[in-house]
């Protein structure tokens, strides 16, 4: 499952493709994700202007001047930049295409979402109640320290709660707590 770094891999690899580039077109092969790729999504995001992509939790934000499509990679997603005329493969379910590029959505398990969203995205209801990022000064030890006081579950399992501190998959919390 990609984790915190890994979204924020794939969010430094798509951003200069993206960031500026007008939709010309999307094409949604299966909209059979964890959630349905919105029926209007082509229309509504053909013609207009990526402004930014950015990152919360494992969320990567697609901004564009009326709203923003957050994409979630679940458990076995990948965002590509490829030609536009690349022949899609059997678990290439989305295409946000570029002009000459695209940037594909694949994902074989369907586990990962790509849903369109209007208004604060903080009142998003997935983004609404999720903790601090890990690597922002919102989130230090004392900040642990007072979400544990809270907890009486395993260290590990405190680790892993998005409402604690996002992003922290299987991998990390292991290797944290190992160093720990």
């Amino acid at each position: 499952m990609p984790e915190l770094p890994e979204v924020e891999t794939t969010r430094r690899g798509v951003a200069p493709h993206l960031t500026g580039a007008t939709v010309r077109d999307v094409i949604v092969r299966d909209s059979r994700l964890r959630w349905p790729v919105p029926p209007d999504l082509a229309a509504t995001l053909t013609g207009l202007t990526v402004r930014s992509v950015t990152r919360r939790a494992k969320y990567l934000i697609i901004g564009f001047d009326s709203g923003c499509l957050l994409v979630h990679l679940g458990m076995s997603g990948s965002l590509r930049v490829v030609a536009a005329d690349t022949p899609p493969e059997k678990h290439d379910h989305v295409d946000l295409v570029l002009g000459e590029q695209a940037v594909r959505y694949r994902d074989p398990r369907r586990f990962g979402a790509m849903l369109w969203h209007i208004g604060p995205l903080e009142q998003h209801p997935l983004l609404a109640k999720l903790g601090p990022e890990p690597l922002t000064d919102d989130f230090d030890g004392a900040t642990l320290y007072a979400a544990s006081r809270k907890k009486d579950s395993a260290i590990k399992l405190m680790l892993m709660d998005n409402h604690v501190v996002v992003g922290v998959g299987n991998i990390y919390a292991n290797e944290s707590l190992f160093h720990a």
